[in-house]
C-alpha cells in the first residue's frame, strides 16, 4: 500500500482531537469531538469549515485568449464553457467514448486562464486526460502549492466577510481573488452541502493560518468527511464513485441539467465531446435508468448496494444511503428502471433478506439556500 499523503491541515485535525481515516490517498478527518450528526446540524444553523485540500486543482493556461482553452474543454466536457463568462464557475463532467462519466468538477474563467477543481480520487486520471486532450496552445498547470478550504452554512459569509469584506458581493457561482494579509485567496461561491458557503484556495503556507482564524470565530467549527457526506446526501449531490462512473451517463445520472442547449443537437456547438452519440440520442429519448431518490417507509437505512424491487423484478438498486439528520429519517439515493422512476413509485428494498417498503422522491431531499 503506498503512503498516505497528508494536507497542510493534517496537525491542527489531530490537535482538533479528530479521528483520522484513510480517504483517496489522504489522511483526512472523518470526523471531530462534536460527532457526525451534531456536526452535520452545526453546518446547516450555523457554519461548518472543511478541510478538501486533498482535491486536486489546476489551471488550464492558454498561449491565446480564454475563449482558446474554453473550446478546447469542451472536446472533454458536454457543457458550455466558451459560454461561461469572466468571473463565473460552472460544474462539468468529463465523458468517455461509451457516454459513461470519468469525473465531475467545477471550472471557472479567471479573465486569462481557467481554474478547474477535480475529485481527490480521481486528480491524477484527470490531470493526465486533459494534458493528452488538450495538449497543444493550452498548458494544463497543476496547482500543487495551495491548500482548499470549504466554509458551509448560513453564517459562512458574515465569518468570511470578517476576514475578507468583499466576499459578501459575490452571488452563487460567482469567483474572485481577495487579499487576506498578503495572501492571494482564490475564492468561489460554491459547496458540497446545499448551503450557501465558499471554496477558498489558499496558499498553502497560509491555510492553518486562514483555518484558525476562521475557527476562533463563534459559529465556526471544524467538520469532517462524515458530515460531507450527510449534507450532500440531502442535497441530493452526486459522490463519483457510488453514484457517478464510468458505468452511468449524465442523462441517467439526472445531469442534464449540467449540458447547455448550445451543446445539444440543433446548438450552435451541439456534439464533439466524448460519448456524443449516446449522450445527446438520450437528452431527447430518455434512458433506460434514472437516479432517484428514496425514502423508506421505516427507520431502517438503505445503504449502497441495497437491491430494489417491484414485485419479483429486480429494478435496480441503491448507491448511496444514511440517516439525514436534517429530516430525523433515513434517506437513500439510486438508480431504477425508467418506468418506476416517477415521484411516489412504490418500490421494495432487499435489506437483510427481507423486503422493505421505500418510494421514489423528489432530490434534493432538502431545500438548498444559495444565495442567488
Amino acid at each position: 500500500m503506498p503512503e498516505l499523503k497528508r494536507t497542510p491541515l493534517y496537525d491542527l485535525h489531530t490537535s482538533l482531537g479528530a479521528k483520522i481515516v484513510p480517504f483517496a490517498g489522504y489522511d483526512m478527518p472523518v470526523q471531530y469531538g462534536l460527532g457526525v450528526l451534531k456536526e452535520h446540524l452545526w453546518t446547516r444553523q450555523h457554519a461548518g469549515l472543511f478541510d478538501v485540500s486533498h482535491m486536486g486543482q489546476a489551471r488550464l493556461v492558454p498561449e491565446g485568449s480564454v475563449s482558446d482553452a474554453a473550446l478546447a474543454l469542451e472536446t472533454l466536457v458536454p457543457v458550455d464553457v466558451l459560454g461561461l463568462k469572466e468571473g463565473r464557475q460552472r460544474y462539468a463532467l468529463f465523458t468517455d467514448d461509451e457516454g459513461g462519466i470519468l469525473d465531475d468538477l467545477m471550472v471557472a474563467n479567471r479573465g486569462d486562464h481557467l481554474f478547474v477543481v477535480v475529485n481527490a480520487a480521481c486528480k491524477d486520471d484527470d490531470i493526465a486526460h486533459m494534458q493528452a486532450g488538450l495538449g497543444g496552445p493550452v498548458s494544463v498547470e497543476p496547482v500543487t502549492d495551495r491548500g482548499l478550504l470549504a466554509l458551509q452554512g448560513p453564517e459562512a459569509e458574515a465569518a468570511l466577510a470578517r476576514l475578507v469584506p468583499g466576499v459578501a458581493g459575490l452571488r452563487f457561482m460567482d469567483v474572485a481573488t481577495f487579499d487576506w494579509e498578503g495572501a492571494e485567496l482564490w475564492v468561489s461561491r460554491s459547496g458540497y452541502t446545499g448551503e450557501d458557503g465558499f471554496e477558498i484556495s489558499v496558499p498553502e503556507g497560509r491555510t492553518v493560518g486562514l483555518a484558525e482564524a476562521l475557527l476562533a470565530m463563534d459559529e465556526v467549527e471544524a467538520i469532517g468527511l462524515g458530515a460531507r457526506d450527510s449534507l450532500r446526501l440531502e442535497a441530493g449531490m452526486c459522490l463519483y464513485g457510488h453514484d457517478i462512473d464510468r458505468t452511468t451517463s449524465p442523462v441517467e445520472a439526472a445531469l442534464e441539467w449540467a449540458i447547455q442547449k448550445v451543446r445539444r443537437r440543433g446548438g450552435d456547438r451541439a456534439g464533439g465531446f466524448p460519448g456524443a452519440d449516446r449522450i445527446l440520442e438520450e437528452l431527447e429519448t430518455g434512458a433506460a435508468r434514472r437516479r432517484v431518490g428514496l425514502l423508506p417507509d421505516g427507520r431502517a437505512p438503505m445503504r449502497e448496494g441495497t437491491e430494489l424491487f417491484v414485485g419479483d423484478t429486480r429494478i435496480g438498486s441503491v448507491t448511496s444511503g444514511g440517516f439525514a439528520p436534517s429530516l430525523e429519517r433515513p434517506v437513500s439515493m439510486g438508480y431504477v428502471s425508467t418506468d418506476h422512476a416517477a415521484t411516489g413509485t412504490g418500490v421494495e428494498a432487499e435489506v437483510r433478506g427481507k423486503r422493505l417498503p421505500a418510494t421514489v422522491a423528489d432530490l434534493p431531499f432538502r431545500p438548498s439556500t444559495y444565495k442567488r
